[in-house]
């Protein structure tokens, strides 16, 4: 019996994610950050990927971790390398590319 193995396309579309939100509060555009993330998600990484909003009104000390400068801050934990988008996230193309996310069966795969 011959095993072959997965193409690098089907490994990729298998990653789960950890998305890491900065927020200050209830503030509208945390809101819209926090809503545009889910829809992103479970349009395009649905069953693979964890959200972890922090409010750095309670928590200060942890902005110094990920160094947050602006608020709302989205930082893509894993996979790596990570990266960080800005805003209340809500034009979805820049964070599709921001966040190197490619629709499965997409025919743009390197």
């Amino acid at each position: 019996m011959e095993i072959t193995p997965a193409p690098a396309a089907d490994i990729m579309d298998e990653e789960s994610w950890e998305l890491r939100l900065y927020v200050a509060g209830q503030t509208p555009k945390s809101v819209t950050a926090l809503a545009n993330l889910k829809k992103y998600c479970e349009q395009y990484l649905k069953g693979r990927y964890s959200i972890e909003v922090i409010d750095l009104l309670k928590d200060p000390q942890l902005a110094e971790g990920d160094q947050i400068l602006a608020i709302p801050t989205l930082v893509r934990k894993v996979p790596e390398p990570i990266r960080k988008i800005i805003g209340d996230l809500s034009n979805e193309e820049r964070v599709l590319v921001g966040l190197d996310i490619r629709p499965l069966g997409s025919k743009l795969q390197p």
